[in-house]
């Protein structure tokens, strides 16, 4: 095997550079699943990856004929979320109803309802939610929380205009829920791209056969890091640009932060989640395990990147490992600059880590490719 140099030659480098960027957009085919399936996922995920609960159906059974009870249904009967009201007559359909996952929740009316109200006590109402789906069930038992305390409202006026709140929402004054769910997919979406591209580099090389040449090649570990790295960062990029592009013009989400801090905060990202990819390509000795191995990285860094769930809601121990995970700090940078104008000092805050990260990453994956090459 002959001396690699250990200097850059730029002639190298740059042919290194042009043979990735066209071993990836050569083929028809591989340029449509670098560009259209993350695009596409954007705008389907959009509306499938929602928070809220619609188009549920709540089952209630009212054994009393006051005037409080009729209220309470005729409220349930016109509310947007629930698409129909089914009605039972017995304790067992009811509880059948959540046993088939029929609805999601359902209201037991007692006889004494409204006679209760009526004297001045407080009407209960039973509800029996749907636990195997916890989060849906939650939401739904405070939308019908609502509508009770609407009924209540009515009841006693006096009480309600005693105490009166006023809840605003900063930041999401609507509370719209794309505005929070399309910066994450973002940065999700960038994370699976760069991973696979990166993922599939030294494999496909391995694979090929062509990955011999380099062992006899004059070309040094570090400028075959670099010509691997540079084409799936521009690509990641330019991915993760068009994906912020579509969120402000098709999703009309606000954007009020810096966008050339967000740029560089997307380019570094993208730079950390390379050397990961790059890893990963050079332990797989074929382009399905560097694809498998991509998705066993990508998958559990989502769970536990805070973008279902707070970080701060998880065990010490797997709030420490969220620290190491690049979707982490960006989710933070990304959604702050769409909807709180992140200021440059918080920015920074989330920058360092994924610059170490980045320098942790980029520095393993060399120590790997090297192995791979002696």
């Amino acid at each position: 095997m002959s001396t690699r140099s250990s200097y850059f030659a730029i002639p190298r480098l740059r042919a290194q550079f042009v043979k990735e960027v066209l071993s990836i957009l050569r083929d028809p085919r591989s340029r449509m699943v670098v560009f259209v399936p993350p695009l596409l996922q954007l705008l389907v995920f959009a509306f499938a990856a929602t928070l809220e609960v619609r188009n549920v159906d709540v089952a209630v059974r009212n054994q009393d004929s006051g005037r409080w009870s009729h209220e309470l249904i005729q409220r349930l009967d016109s509310a947007e979320f629930i698409t129909k009201l089914r009605r039972v007559d017995s304790n067992r359909a009811l509880r059948d109803l959540i046993d088939r996952g029929r609805v999601i929740a359902a209201l037991d009316i007692p006889a004494d309802f409204s006679r209760t109200i009526a004297a001045g006590g407080t009407g209960r109402v039973q509800v029996l939610v749907d636990g195997r789906r916890s989060n849906s069930g939650q939401i739904a038992v405070g939308y019908l929380s609502a509508i009770a305390a609407d009924v209540g409202a009515e009841v006693t006026p006096d009480t309600a205009m005693a105490a009166p709140v006023v809840v605003r929402n900063w930041f999401n004054p609507n509370l719209t829920y794309r505005w929070f769910i399309v910066p994450g997919l973002t940065g999700i979406l960038a994370l699976f791209s760069a991973l696979l591209i990166t993922s599939l580099s030294i494999a496909r090389e391995r694979e090929l056969g062509t990955f011999d040449q380099l062992l006899v090649s004059p070309t040094s570990t570090p400028e075959i890091i670099i010509s691997k790295s540079l084409p799936a960062l521009a690509i990641g990029t330019v991915l993760g640009l068009l994906m912020i592009a579509a969120a402000i013009v098709l999703f009309r989400i606000p954007f009020s932060g810096s966008f050339w801090l967000l740029l560089f905060s997307l380019m570094l990202f993208i730079l950390s989640v390379v050397g990961i990819g790059l890893m990963i390509s050079a332990v797989s000795a074929t382009q399905q395990q560097a694809i498998l191995g991509a998705f066993a990285i990508g998958v559990p860094a989502v769970l536990m990147s805070g973008f279902a769930t707070p970080v701060e809601n998880m065990p010490t121990l797997l709030q420490w490992l969220a620290q190491a995970i690049p979707l982490t700090h960006f989710l933070i940078i990304v959604e702050g600059s769409f909807l709180k104008a992140l200021p440059p000092s918080d920015i920074l805050a989330s920058l360092w880590p994924l610059a170490v990260i980045a320098l942790v990453t980029l520095t393993m994956a060399t120590v790997f490719v090297r192995g791979r090459l002696q």
